[in-house]
């Protein structure tokens, strides 16, 4: 599935991370204009084993340092550490990528390398200079709290995606998740709210920005369709849920 859709949840939790910071920062007016941030850094540098693997880095960059470096990305990893590395990538969540943001800073993107870069950040990465966030992560349980939260800023959260429906459905369409026996569950992805509202049938709705698949778009969800059970599984879900869960917003102090 990952090799189909080529599909990197890290990647996509680190690049939906940078649209809310982006996002509330140049709302709040802490950016004069839309800042796009590195979210190959919070790739790099998220989550509780990379942060603890970069408190234990000596402070002092030193000549060894840069050696030993050149010398590991200059060796080929091995089929199994390849993989224990990929791994480590996919567990990467939003909320990790902004905890990581407000503990640390986080570089601009013309800072930081390109997102997708597959070698581990240099020892001098960390003299980089990175912008200080000031604030909290915040998160809500149901979507009527979180469209509270959208009339300050757009919303993180994760979408039920049902294929072939997400690919069907349009701008203009009404994604209601599966609509026949041959729907096929394709899992959470990260997506974020930018706004809702109501059809011309009085159905009630999010609008979010989607990654799937390489494609950023926009769809409307519907925001009372209610999921029992997963391609039949009842054990996949210990609840009725609806299709956006998992609401996450960035707040910054002024």
């Amino acid at each position: 599935m990952f090799a189909q859709e080529e599909y990197d949840p890290s990647e996509r939790a680190a690049l939906m991370a940078v649209s809310l910071i982006s996002s509330a920062r140049v709302i709040r007016k802490l950016d004069r204009v839309y800042t796009p941030y590195s979210a190959q850094y919070l790739v790099d540098c998220a989550g509780p084993e990379r942060q603890e693997e970069i408190a234990q880095q000596r402070p002092n960059m030193t000549i060894q340092d840069c050696l030993e470096y050149l010398v590991e990305i200059a060796a080929p990893k091995s089929e199994s550490e390849q993989r224990e590395f990929d791994q480590r990538l996919r567990m990467l969540t939003v909320k990790d990528c902004l905890d990581c943001a407000f503990k640390d800073g986080i570089p601009k993107s013309e800072h930081w390398t390109h997102l997708g870069c597959v070698h581990k950040p240099p020892p001098f990465a960390r003299l980089i200079p990175r912008v200080p966030m000031n604030g909290r992560v915040v998160e809500v349980r149901t979507l009527e709290d979180a469209l509270k939260l959208l009339k300050q800023q757009p919303v993180g959260a994760k979408l039920h995606v049902f294929s072939p429906e997400i690919d069907l459905v349009g701008e203009e369409g009404l994604y209601e998740g599966p609509s026949s026996p041959g729907s096929r569950y394709v899992g959470l992805r990260d997506v974020m709210i930018t706004g809702n509202g109501t059809t011309k049938k009085g159905e009630a709705f999010a609008e979010v920005k989607v990654l799937y698949k390489k494609r950023e778009f926009f769809v409307k969800v519907s925001a009372t369709r209610v999921l029992a059970s997963l391609n039949g599984d009842d054990s996949q879900l210990t609840e009725p849920t609806g299709l956006l869960v998992d609401f996450i917003v960035p707040r910054f102090a002024n």
